[in-house]
């Protein structure tokens, strides 16, 4: 009898066809790797997970081993990998930069700016971006986590795998808008039967709760207002073999756990970390509605990454019979096997010679017809993956400049890309400001930076489609001698279309200093001139 299956529409909904991601995602035994059905994981991060883990195979060019037999032999090919790293390229950018307001006007914005991409570089924090934000397009995803460093002098900054992310939402509401107050970072160590460590769950716990002392407020050095909440941190283990007696993940008994301790050899039990918020920043991939999380770029594309995968192998193994024809042979002498009288297998090579007896023929089976088909099938499939990716075939490789009629044309084309991205954008539109928010404070923890308020500040990501330079300068030359552009609004406009200049504000200065230093030339030029003049008079 057929067992129907209940359906649900969340956000991982498009993997429900895939019979090992439905075990995951209903407790039962499946292939899939890791802790997706462990006693610990919260049953409504069940799916979450073993999203992860199918995204992950299709990323790696492993997702045929989620058929069991039927994909020992499937071909994959890297296209999902290709969607992802060229989703994830013009997402970022050519450059991205670190933006303070008012550093065009103000001395103190233009230092605070300085401070922040020094920071950025000794963090290297392109790097870590492009690994993190790799993730969230891949996974739907990606966490950052920041920490003061006493013997850096400087916030540390750190990409988390989204798999170890358990926020405690409010009321178990998956609410875009608001902002945990218990968050976990969790995941399982594996034994090792060499030394003989049994396998452990370690879990990292930020919570934001009331002063342990009382009615004692604290007034941060960000804040004039006084306030009686902190963030605490708490690292723990349990040995997984007693993790069935004490609960799921946000339930484990602390009577059973190994508290670590820092580097100072503070325990790390309900640690004070004289702060007022959580230093964990989760980044969405996309606007997805009211909900936490965001959604894989590959979510949509992932039965056509199937499609494409079958049409391969199909064509891979056509293209196998017309390199090498069946052929029928009658009334030929075909070697015999001396021992048992029974022929030899016949193989096919260059050169070769078959005497054929009077009536003799020989026939060949011609696969090339249908190779063909598949072929184009394929380009079928590539095609329709572009416009669900909403990647121009350009990018994807499938058409060549020299075949798009026009500019216009191939302007057009990157349409739905330019949607896409400007969406993705605007997902991380109060992220990276709230990141470099955190760092700041952190500075003002450690003492580097004075209290008060400090300015807003954001990462500005650069052009990613293809810039018409001498006509993005020739724009800006005529504004800005025209009146109707500023020459800081001029240089930006050119950072965007593209322009190596490392530091918009540096820049401006470099123009007025050249144009100060010119003038005086200019004078003097004049005046010679005059002076030749009134001679020759």
């Amino acid at each position: 009898m057929r067992r129907w299956r209940q359906l649900i529409i969340d956000t991982w909904g498009a993997l429900a066809y895939k019979p090992a991601f439905q075990a995951a995602a209903e407790g039962r035994p499946t292939k899939l790797p890791g802790p997706t059905g462990a006693s610990w994981v919260p049953e409504t991060d069940r799916r979450r997970l073993a999203a992860y883990t199918v995204l992950a195979a299709y990323d790696s060019n492993q997702a045929a081993a989620l058929l069991g037999e039927d994909g020992d032999d499937r071909r994959e090919y890297g296209d999902a990998s290709l969607i992802v790293d060229q989703t994830l390229s013009h997402l970022l950018g050519e450059t991205q930069q670190i933006v303070v307001d008012g550093a065009e006007d103000s001395t103190t914005a233009q230092e605070r700016e300085a401070l922040l991409r020094e920071w950025a570089q000794a963090e290297q924090l392109r790097m870590r971006m492009q690994h993190a934000e790799r993730t969230a397009v891949l996974l739907g995803d990606t966490v950052y986590l920041l920490a003061w460093s006493r013997a850096k002098g400087r916030p540390v900054l750190k990409t988390i795998d989204p798999g170890f992310y358990f926020p405690v939402l409010p009321d178990g509401a998956l609410d875009a808008d608001e902002h945990p107050d218990r968050v976990h970072l969790a995941w399982e160590v594996p034994d090792d039967a060499a030394t003989g460590r049994k396998g452990i769950l370690r879990r990292v716990t930020y919570e934001l709760g009331p002063l342990d002392d009382g009615g004692t407020r604290r007034t941060y050095p960000w804040s004039s207002e006084p306030s009686s909440v902190t963030c605490y941190l708490t690292d723990a283990e349990w040995d997984l073999d007693q993790i069935d007696q004490t609960g799921d993940l946000d339930a484990l008994s602390l009577a059973r756990a190994r508290f670590r301790t820092n580097t100072d050899g503070e325990l790390l039990n309900r640690l004070d970390l004289q702060l007022d918020f959580i230093p964990v920043i989760h980044v969405p991939n996309t606007i997805n509605g009211a909900e936490h999380y965001g959604q894989s770029s590959l979510l949509s594309t992932a039965q056509l990454l199937d499609d494409l995968a079958a049409a391969d192998t199909d064509s891979q193994r056509a293209s196998a019979t017309t390199g090498s024809p069946i052929i029928g042979l009658s009334g030929a002498r075909l070697p015999v096997d001396r021992k048992t009288g029974q022929p030899l297998p016949v193989q096919v090579e260059p050169g070769m010679v078959w005497p054929l007896g009077d009536t003799g023929h020989l026939n060949t089976v011609d696969t090339s017809a249908q190779l063909a088909e598949l072929r184009a099938y394929v380009e079928t499939l590539r095609d329709r993956l572009s416009v669900v990716t909403r990647l121009p075939g350009s990018i994807l490789g499938t058409v060549r400049p020299s075949e798009v009629p026009s500019g216009y044309a191939l302007q057009l084309s990157f349409g739905p890309l330019d949607a896409m991205v400007r969406s993705m954008r605007l997902a991380r539109e109060a992220k990276y400001p709230l990141l470099l928010k955190m760092v700041q404070r952190l500075y003002q923890l450690g003492g580097v930076l004075p209290p008060g308020d400090n300015p807003q500040a954001t990462i500005a990501f650069g052009a990613y489609l293809p810039t018409d330079l001498s006509a993005a300068l020739e724009l800006v030359a005529r504004g800005v001698q025209a009146g109707v552009l500023s020459l800081e609004t001029g240089v930006r406009l050119l950072v965007d279309a593209g322009f190596p200049i490392e530091d918009a504000s540096l820049e401006v200065e470099r123009i007025q200093a050249r144009a100060s230093s010119a003038a005086p030339d200019r004078q003097d030029s004049d005046s010679a001139e005059e002076a030749d003049n009134t001679t020759a008079a």
